[in-house]
C-alpha cells in the first residue's frame, strides 16, 4: 500500500475553494487539510489518478516522471494545479508562476507503484508480464 500526500501553495490572488478543488479532482478520496499558505490532501488512493492518465493516454510520459522522481522509499512529482482544476493531469519539470501541486508518494517498493501507475507499453498498449 501506498501513502500519497499532495501539498499546495494558495497564493493570496486564488481562490482556496478552487485549490482545493483540484487536488479533489486528481486526488478524490483524499483528507484536505489548511495549513499556513497551503493546502495538504492526504490519501491511500492512486485510482483516479491513475485512471486520468490513461484516458489522456500519458502512460509513458508519467512513467518516465515516475521513475526520474524515485528518492529511496519515496516518489516525487510535480503537477500543474491549474490544469488539475478541470480534472487533467500536467506535469511540471519548472517553477511555475502561481506554483505546484508536489506530490509524495512513500512506498516500501517504488517500482512496483511505477508498474502499477504507469505500466510499460508497447505502441501504445500496456505489457502485461
Amino acid at each position: 500500500m501506498s501513502f500519497i500526500t499532495a501539498r499546495v501553495h494558495c497564493f493570496p490572488t486564488e481562490n482556496p475553494e478552487k485549490v482545493r478543488q483540484a487536488l479533489l479532482n486528481l486526488f478524490p478520496d483524499a483528507l484536505v487539510e489548511e495549513y499556513e499558505g497551503g493546502l495538504l490532501a492526504r490519501t491511500g488512493s492512486l485510482d483516479r489518478f491513475k485512471e486520468l492518465i490513461r484516458n489522456q493516454r500519458i502512460l509513458d510520459s508519467t512513467r518516465h516522471v515516475l521513475v526520474r522522481g524515485v528518492r529511496d522509499e519515496e516518489i516525487v512529482l510535480q503537477l500543474n494545479k491549474q490544469v488539475a482544476f478541470v480534472g487533467k493531469v500536467s506535469f511540471v519539470d519548472e517553477e511555475m508562476p502561481l506554483g505546484s501541486i508536489e506530490v509524495s508518494i512513500e512506498a516500501g517498493d517504488p517500482q512496483k507503484i511505477i508498474d502499477e501507475v504507469a505500466p510499460l507499453t508497447v505502441n501504445g498498449k500496456e505489457v502485461v508480464r
